[in-house]
This record gives structure tokens, sequence and C-alpha cells, in this order.
């Protein structure tokens, strides 16, 4: 595996800057992730703003060990706050998964597609054979998200009662 701690940490696409979550971000993420139509549907669902402080503590320490995490994503037209990417371990062991979470609003722009597209280039190009994706059966949106970047479905799981799809991207030999 390349050395991921040496890869660049801010990534830029033509509308989007990704940024590591730093402090600075942690109202834009409390607002995020508390917002039932923004974060509902990801693992574990809406946060507190105390569980929102402690996964960004978490987030920038990964960051430190891994050399890789979840960015905070903002349009570099104007520097608002869309919302978050990046790739992270779940929790039940299948690897490392893309992420991604960003505001109704965004939705229907492109803007989920551009930003994970990014996530998954920047893992594979620092070393990541094999990166995941997890959506519900039901959620269409990350469905294709998924897909357009892609990613092909390869198992599925249940989860609280809900069928899980799990997707794979493999890095290009």
């Amino acid at each position: 595996m390349r050395a991921i701690l040496n890869a660049p940490r801010i990534v830029t696409t033509e509308r989007l800057s990704l940024l590591p979550p730093g402090v600075e971000h942690l109202p834009d993420l409390i607002a995020l992730k508390g917002d039932e139509n923004a974060f509902g549907l990801m693992l574990h669902g809406v946060r507190s703003p105390e569980r929102t402080r402690e996964e960004l503590e978490d987030d920038i320490d990964f960051w430190q060990v891994r050399g890789y995490g979840t960015w905070s994503v903002f349009l570099r037209e104007t520097g608002d706050f869309l919302g978050i990417t990046g790739l992270m371990e779940r929790p039940d062991g299948r690897g490392v998964a893309l992420r991604f979470a960003l505001w109704p609003s965004c939705r229907g722009k492109g803007y989920a597609r551009e930003a994970a597209r990014a996530a998954l280039e920047f893992g594979h190009a620092a070393g990541l054979d094999r990166i995941i994706g997890v959506a519900r059966d039901t959620n269409l949106s990350s469905r294709a998200v998924l897909t357009d970047c892609g990613m092909r479905e390869v198992d599925e799981f249940q989860h609280r009662g809900h069928r899980m799809l799990v997707f794979e991207s493999l890095a290009r030999g």
C-alpha cells in the first residue's frame, strides 16, 4: 500500500472544496448531523450536539493516524457549507467505506456525486485497494450516487430491520 499519510489532505473539484474537518466546522456539523432530512439515513442516525463534538474530535484524530477521513464539503464559489463526504472504517468490520451526507437543498445538483467521486479517487490514489459503500435498499439517491461513482453492488445484509446493500470499488492495478 502506498503511503496514505503523505497524501494531500485538501481536495478540490470543479465546484467543491473538501477540507478535513476542524473545530471551526463544528457549528455547521452540529446543524447537519442534527437534521433528520440530512442525516436520518446515516449509520446511527441523527446526532446530538455532544455526539457531534465527540465525532469531530475522532475525525481529527483519525486523519492524524490514517491519513484519510471525513471532509467538510464547501461550494468553492461561495464558501457555503454543503455537508460531508469521506472515508471511514465501518464499525461492523466490513472495511473502509465511502460516506456522504449533504443538505437536502443540494439534491439534484450533482454535488454528492462530485464529492463522493473525489473522496473515492483520493482513497484509491492514496493506496486503499478496496472501498465499499453501504445504502438502504430504499435510498435510491444514495444508491445512484454509489453506482455513478463506478461502484458495483456485491452484497447485502440486514440492519435494524432494513435491507442494506453493499457496493464495492476496487483500485485499478
